[in-house]
């Protein structure tokens, strides 16, 4: 069978190998990028391969209806909303996905934020390569309060296993971390971990984490009405999904000091468009979706995208998002 992999550079820009996936397959095409937009060019390089594999480029109704020969599509990321899943399964095509991969880098990253927020490393670090330590009257200096986090309380907003990573990092710092999840019941508890109502994490957190799916229930969560609920100076985190934010309500709490910090990895748009009003907010930092990225995760990506493919081959599927 033939392998198509559409967009393959984010997920390997050259330290990994496709050694693997080749193998499995009469032939393998790897393409570093497709057009999000040009069903052209995206139906024109599936061609009549039998397999395919995709990061952020579409597979829709149409270009399923252009493609007869796909038996399988992998998607190279835990989000599989890029895929026209009902179309899939009306062809019996079945949608993989890779759900399990970043846990420990995406928590990992929540908290390199929340440092870098307490500590400015750095702002402080390329103050001293312009020579600021080296005339200053005293022995040190720095520009920005700094912050220590022992004592101080974290509200996870979703407490899977990345909310639940953080939470143990979170605790190792000496911070007492409480949760609401919708599927725990408030007033329960996970080892250290109290499961509490929303308004009351509000209510009472110093660092507000968000690791929840996209849900019409949790979009917007972080908007001008919840933010308004929230500790004077609180720090709010999100590495999970961009429009759980109400970027302009966040704005306008960062510039008002209502909100002290937060710390982003995603936005509403990706990438991030010029006009997006975070980007001239007070005390907003700002990274380009990397949580996911270290070498060991993507390494972990591509062996499970290998291994659902295998399972497919040998008739017993696994990690399908559209049985």
């Amino acid at each position: 069978m033939k392998i198509v992999v559409l967009d393959g550079y984010t997920l390997n820009p050259g330290d990994l190998s496709w050694d693997a996936l080749k193998a499995l397959g009469t032939a393998c095409t790897v393409y570093d990028r497709t057009s999000l937009t040009d069903d052209a060019e995206i139906i024109s390089r599936i061609g009549d391969a039998e397999i395919i594999f995709t990061n952020k480029t579409p597979l829709t109704k149409k270009i399923l209806d252009a493609c007869p020969n796909v038996k399988y599509i992998g998607v190279l990321a835990t989000g599989y909303n890029i895929v026209d899943v009902a179309a899939a399964k009306e062809r019996n095509i079945p949608v993989t996905n890779i759900p399990t991969y970043g846990t420990t880098a995406v928590a990992q990253f929540a908290m390199a934020l929340l440092l870098e927020i307490c500590h400015h490393v750095a702002h402080h670090s390329q103050a001293v390569h312009e020579g600021r330590w080296e005339n200053c009257p005293d022995f040190c200096f720095w520009d920005y309060p700094l912050i220590e986090l022992a004592g101080k309380t974290m509200g996870i907003i979703g407490y899977g296993r990345i909310g639940q990573t953080t939470g143990k990092l979170a605790q190792a710092f000496g911070m007492k971390v409480i949760a609401f999840d919708a599927m725990r019941e408030v007033g329960t508890k996970l080892g250290d971990c109290d499961f509490v109502e929303l308004d009351e994490l509000f209510k009472t957190s110093d660092v507000i984490a968000l690791h929840c799916p996209l849900f019409p229930s949790t979009q917007g969560i972080i908007c001008r009405e919840n933010i308004a609920k929230m500790k004077d100076g609180v720090i709010i985190l999100n590495n999970s999904r961009g429009p759980l934010v109400v970027e302009q309500d966040l704005r306008d709490a960062l510039d008002s000091g209502k909100v002290a910090a937060a710390g982003l990895d995603v936005v509403s748009t990706e990438p991030i468009k010029g006009d997006n009003p975070l980007l001239g907010a007070k005390n907003c930092f700002i990274t380009p979706h990397i949580s996911w990225a270290p070498k060991e995760s993507r390494d972990r990506l591509m062996n499970i995208a290998v291994d659902n493919l295998k399972a497919w081959l040998a008739g017993s599927a696994v990690n399908v998002v559209n049985r």
